[in-house]
């Protein structure tokens, strides 16, 4: 896949999941969550290239731009889209999938300071709402949603709705929305 498609891809993606998205130059110019993937991708390439210096000080140039850091070690699949972003934070060995979508103040983060694997993996169809904080070398199925200001510390299997502090998983509803289950109050905390 080329550079100008994965952009196009990107910003389809935007498109499909913002409802409030206009125009694809909109999107292109204003969308913060946007850009931060963009210089993601950039630092990710130089962080695997062993330019970590270089890697790290763009993560962090983009995060005093955008208000969203993601550090250049976590890898991060397609049509991943951050909406509004501002406070979003994934750690260094975090692992995104594909059609993964995220609110602001979201943290995938780690609950160790050991070496290796300490961050979660969330694989692909993934929703997490506002403000949930997802932490720990941990596994969120695919097709989950977290709930806004959940607290998830333990894996979920595929499919399920993880909502509460500390977060509980149950299993969706055959043909639930994903975004029903984001702005449900009943999954509002």
């Amino acid at each position: 896949m080329t550079a100008f498609s994965r952009l196009r891809e990107d910003l389809a993606a935007a498109r499909l999941r913002d409802p409030a998205a206009r125009t694809s130059l909109e999107i292109a110019l204003l969308y913060p969550g946007l850009h931060a993937l963009w210089a993601h991708r950039l630092n990710h390439w130089l962080w695997q290239r062993n330019l970590r210096f270089i890697a790290r000080a763009g993560s962090q140039f983009t995060r005093f731009l955008t208000g969203i850091e993601i550090h250049p070690g976590a890898t991060i699949g397609r049509r991943f889209f951050i909406d509004h972003g501002a406070g979003v934070v994934i750690g260094e060995t975090a692992i995104v999938g594909d059609d993964v979508m995220m609110y602001h103040g979201v943290t995938l983060g780690g609950r160790t300071h050991a070496a290796g694997k300490r961050h979660p993996t969330i694989e692909d169809g993934v929703a997490i709402g506002a403000g949930a904080k997802v932490l720990g070398d941990i596994t969120i199925g695919a097709r989950s949603a977290i709930g806004a200001n959940a607290v998830v510390t333990r894996d979920a299997p595929a499919d399920s709705v993880l909502v509460g502090i500390p977060a509980k998983a149950r299993p969706r509803v055959p043909g639930e929305d994903t975004r029903a289950v984001l702005t449900a109050p009943e999954y509002m905390i």
